[in-house]
């Protein structure tokens, strides 16, 4: 019998790739999911044909209807299990609606991490615990660093983060929105585990997570909502900025594959900037320009001058670190791949 693999949101984006990846490589793999990203999101963030894929493309797989706020059920489940990994990625995911629904979204994201953490401790303290953290953990700091203006985009005027952002900026005296606040308090407590009870931890501050599994909302997976909007020719909004706000895009297999890495060579209380980077950086407008190019169709939008609260101008991943301490790890889907592959998805799954 293989290792065993326990995938929290499993049917989600990250969650769904990460089962698959393991899965490939002799893993059995548990998933935990109860569809609370529909409840979140409305019908359009409904992720159970996702879950429904990993049955029919998993052999072996084992889905646990279970919320991760319900800490007695996960204790349980991790103590009968004892899984060789754990792959947390479930969470209320985004920060707009969390002001609305607050303490749902802090009882996902910080309550779900902690019991989760402490049923690792108690069942599993050796096997790796891998969380999907989000470089809104640094607020809207990232906003103070000098920029200029191009013309499809703004970049860092200031030489120091020719390479992005890196693990040491600063993650106080910020606007965070309660999203980011909330994930912060899971990113600290996974580190803190990993220190305090010499666990081997690693969060890891996602930029734009994408892929062809994505049910991308307008809350919530930019890229993926961003494609299906032109495929269905409605009016995608943006918000502020100009349209030339900047995001690094990182498919979620190569999120999956530096977990494998990892689980492969694990340290303790790591934190690693996990996104496309520079080369994978596009604005809206050049999202715009790629969508069209692979579905043939013109971009239809509207403008709204004000921007999201606590939102990023220009953001992009310095993925010198993880590189340094996984040298056999990198990006393998560009940008254009990705976008096309996520093209495709949409199209089968809107025909």
């Amino acid at each position: 019998m293989g290792k065993q693999l326990l995938v929290t949101g499993s049917s989600g984006l990250i969650g769904s790739e990460v089962c698959l990846f393991f899965g490939r490589h002799d893993f059995v793999v548990h998933g935990i999911d109860n569809n609370q990203r529909a409840i979140f999101l409305g019908e359009a963030g409904d992720t159970r044909w996702n879950q429904q894929r990993l049955g029919r493309e998993l052999p072996g797989f084992v889905h646990h209807e279970v919320d991760v706020r319900h800490r007695a059920a996960v204790l349980d489940l991790v103590a009968q299990l004892k899984p060789d990994a754990i792959v947390h990625t479930a969470s209320q995911p985004s920060h707009d609606r969390a002001a609305a629904i607050p303490f749902d979204d802090f009882d996902t994201n910080a309550g779900g991490t902690l019991n989760l953490l402490e049923a690792a401790r108690r069942s599993c303290p050796e096997s790796p615990f891998m969380h999907m953290s989000t470089n809104k953990v640094y607020g809207d700091r990232p906003n103070t660093i000098p920029l200029r203006e191009l013309p499809t985009r703004w970049e860092f005027a200031d030489p120091a983060y020719a390479h992005g952002i890196a693990e040491d900026f600063p993650v106080d005296q910020s606007k965070h929105s309660l999203f980011g606040a909330s994930k912060l308090a899971a990113d600290v407590l996974v580190q803190e585990y990993g220190r305090y009870f010499g666990m081997p931890t690693c969060t890891l501050r996602g930029g734009c997570l994408t892929g062809p599994g994505h049910s991308g909302v307008e809350l919530h997976g930019f890229l993926s909502y961003l494609v299906k909007c032109n495929l269905e020719e409605r009016e995608y909004r943006i918000f502020g900025y100009k349209g030339k706000q900047v995001r690094d895009n990182i498919h979620s297999e190569d999120v999956a594959r530096f977990m494998y890495g990892f689980f492969h060579a694990p340290r303790v209380a790591e934190v690693y900037n996990l996104g496309g980077g520079k080369e994978n950086a596009c604005s809206i407008f050049e999202a715009f320009a790629l969508a069209e190019k692979f579905s043939g169709k013109p971009m239809r939008h509207t403008y709204v001058e004000e921007n999201r609260i606590g939102d990023h101008i220009c953001y992009y991943s310095d993925l010198r670190k993880i590189k340094a301490h996984y040298p056999d790890w990198t990006i393998t889907k560009p940008l254009e791949q990705t976008v096309g592959e996520i093209v495709e998805s949409w199209r089968q799954r809107l025909s």
